[in-house]
């Protein structure tokens, strides 16, 4: 049973150059007639790719070749160009840790926000609360607005959240360097039981040992398109062939 499905998926986003090409200077060249369209960049190139319920999969590429944007299209985060996404279940994506968070509100209630955003009741929160608080090691912080907390606190919050409420899909953009040795210890352990049950796990990772060890099918990605999709033994030594 499929559970993601891009079809023709293409993405243009603007260039840095564009995003700082302000209103001011914009005005300036259209009254000198020296207006031009700023640059856009293709980052996702006709993407097709089917993923089936309970699959775990890595994602693999150099910096720059899409892949982070691949997930953040997925999640929704990022509308395609051109092109359709369809995901079915549930999903939690683990791709800017804490990027979703109210600043201004306390820990406690960005846990609720956060879970009721990902479809879970109020109550459903309230009950999963203290192992939330419990394995971010934020129990004494759960009344501090998360603009208190250390950016490696709110990373262990986004990771402890997401993965407590045990979603269909599961998103991870290279979430495995979270916090100090201890907390990176307990975040493998955790990733790690996903594989035991029945969700469905997008992994983008350059530690190619884990990638290697964790995922039979392997995603490899090269300037905004995907070269290969396969075992994971054959997608690495493809990409590594390749640099």
């Amino acid at each position: 049973m499929e559970v993601i499905r891009l079809d023709q998926v293409s993405l243009w986003r603007r260039t840095q150059e564009e995003f700082s090409y302000d209103l001011k200077k914009t005005l300036l060249s259209l009254i000198e007639g020296k207006y031009r369209q700023p640059a856009k960049k293709l980052v996702l190139d006709q993407i097709n790719l089917v993923i089936e319920k309970g699959e775990k999969i890595g994602i693999i590429g150099a910096n720059g070749s899409g892949k982070s944007t691949l997930l953040k299209i997925i999640c929704g985060i990022l509308q395609p160009t051109s092109g359709k996404v369809r995901v079915f279940g549930q999903i939690a994506p683990l791709i800017e840790l804490g990027g979703g968070f109210d600043p201004e509100i306390s820990v406690m209630d960005n846990i609720m926000l956060y879970g009721v955003l990902l479809g879970f009741s109020r109550n459903e929160m309230k009950q999963r609360a203290y192992a939330i608080l419990e394995f971010a090691e934020l129990q004494d912080y759960q009344l501090v607005p998360v603009k208190g907390l250390s950016s490696g606190m709110v990373a262990r919050l986004g990771f402890a959240i997401a993965t407590e409420v045990k979603p269909d899909i599961l998103i991870l953009d290279e979430v495995l360097s979270v916090g100090d040795e201890n907390f990176k210890n307990k975040s493998q352990q955790r990733i790690e039981n996903f594989w035991n049950i029945d969700a469905t796990v997008l992994v983008v990772s350059h530690d190619l040992n884990f990638i290697k060890q964790s995922c039979k099918k392997v995603i490899w990605m090269e300037k905004g398109a995907i070269r290969f999709v396969g075992d994971g033994d054959e997608a690495i030594k493809l990409y590594l062939n390749t640099n």
